[in-house]
């Protein structure tokens, strides 16, 4: 005897946003140093050696990578991390800011980031940092600035 599958929607979501054509979200590529940092520097933060990129996509708990086809760039990157119960975070949220289609890559990666946590990890509070040019697709996917006054602070560990 089967038991029949219960499926408790988590939240309504938005559908997933459409990358135009001539662009490839791909989940888990493989990536390097020399693709990821130059993205990672547009959004204002340091170039990360090829050893500590590693690190972190190890540690993650799955990544995002936005290819553009006809030149086969990397042109956006997200990455989650979660401790599988009750906190995810999107970290390194980065999009060519050269490309037409920034904003659209922007939204697919966030799309995609809550797509799956909505699917895996559902009971997940979300938090990320992000660069002020992603703020339009954050919000389109519901996220809120310091909701009810909350500052968030970091410390970069160095």
């Amino acid at each position: 005897m089967s038991l029949p599958s219960l499926l408790i929607p988590f939240r309504l979501q938005p559908p997933s946003p459409r990358l135009p054509d001539g662009y490839r979200l791909l989940e888990n590529p493989s990536l390097t140093s020399e693709a990821l940092n130059p993205l990672l520097c547009q959004s204002g933060e340091t170039a990360r050696s090829s050893a500590c990129w590693q690190a972190v996509l190890a540690r993650s708990s799955w990544h995002f990578g936005v290819l553009r086809e006809s030149d086969a760039a990397l042109v956006g990157f997200v990455r989650i991390t979660s401790d599988l119960a009750l906190n995810a975070n999107l970290w390194d949220l980065c999009a060519d800011e050269g490309d037409a289609a920034q904003q659209e890559i922007y939204a697919a990666l966030v799309g995609a980031a809550l797509t799956r946590l909505r699917r895996e990890l559902s009971g997940c509070s979300i938090s990320l940092a992000a660069a002020p040019a992603a703020l339009q697709a954050l919000e389109s996917h519901g996220f809120v600035i310091d909701p009810g006054g909350i500052r968030a602070m970091g410390l970069p560990l160095r």
